[in-house]
């Protein structure tokens, strides 16, 4: 009887000491997520480049870099391949996009258009004839908004509500996304990641998107030559005449130069 009852004292201690430990366990852990929570920035980036002319890898600032690139995000590929990755902006259309995909498909280009809602919502036959010709749609999110201004809550459904929209409009699943503005943190990053989406910045760009005040054509083009690089990701707006009058002729002295043209599910590091 003695032995029976201090078997059951030890097996109650036991049992004690195993529902602390538990609970000292349980607690280490959630006061781990919660410092990892605090620790994650919500620092605005204001993604930028420094240029060069010579066709090396322009500098995408290291920490801005360092940052995307540990949070699973892309601006720069392979070093040592002659290799671009074309890609547009397009939040509303100005009547050159047709244009634009009639340039690509004769060229065996095979580039990324990241659309806003509106896009989406108001150019249906233009969304699906890039689809249907093995171009990449990307997420611009609904509202073109700052990433960084918005709540977890709201930058889930300016990501979420767009990814829906194009699934079912056209049975299509995006998984690349472009910030609005070229503007990012740590945190929003993490929150694009957590919904099944890569984060895709560039190592080019121009002032190419304001209608009002098209760049020349000439300047515009010596400039985009002068710049291509090996690795290059690089970022036109569809809403440019510029751009449209001059992409054919861009595209084929860039082949001449030795590059190629490859989409972004090909993407190198």
């Amino acid at each position: 009887m003695i032995r029976k009852k201090r078997v059951k004292n030890i097996m109650i201690m036991v049992l004690l000491i195993a529902m602390i430990s538990f609970t000292i366990i349980q607690s280490q852990q959630e006061k781990l997520i919660n410092t990892n929570a605090e620790s994650v920035s919500t620092k605005k980036i204001e993604w930028g480049i420094k240029r060069n002319d010579n066709h090396e890898q322009p500098d995408l600032g290291s920490e801005n870099r360092k940052v995307l690139e540990e949070n699973s995000g892309i601006a720069l590929g392979n070093r040592e391949s002659k290799t671009i990755y074309l890609t547009f902006d397009e939040g509303y259309e100005a009547g050159y996009t047709s244009k634009i995909l009639e340039i690509l498909k004769e060229n065996d280009i095979k580039a990324t258009f990241f659309l806003t809602a509106h896009y989406i919502n108001t150019q249906e036959e233009l969304v699906k004839q890039m689809i249907e010709e093995g171009h990449i749609i990307g997420n611009h999110t609904v509202n073109h908004k700052s990433m960084p201004s918005l709540t977890e809550e709201e930058m889930k459904k300016e990501v979420m509500d767009l990814h829906q929209s194009v699934y079912e409009k056209f049975g299509y699943e995006m998984k690349y996304i472009r910030p609005p503005k070229g503007e990012f943190s740590e945190k929003t990053l993490q929150v694009t990641n957590s919904l099944g989406y890569k984060t895709v910045m560039w190592s080019f760009a121009y002032e190419d998107w304001n209608e009002e005040k098209q760049p020349d054509e000439k300047k515009a083009k010596e400039k985009i030559l002068n710049n291509l690089h090996n690795g290059e990701i690089m970022l036109l707006h569809g809403n440019s005449k510029t751009n449209t009058n001059i992409l054919d002729s861009a595209i084929k002295e860039a082949k001449n130069m030795g590059y190629e043209f490859k989409s972004l599910d090909e993407f190198e590091k």
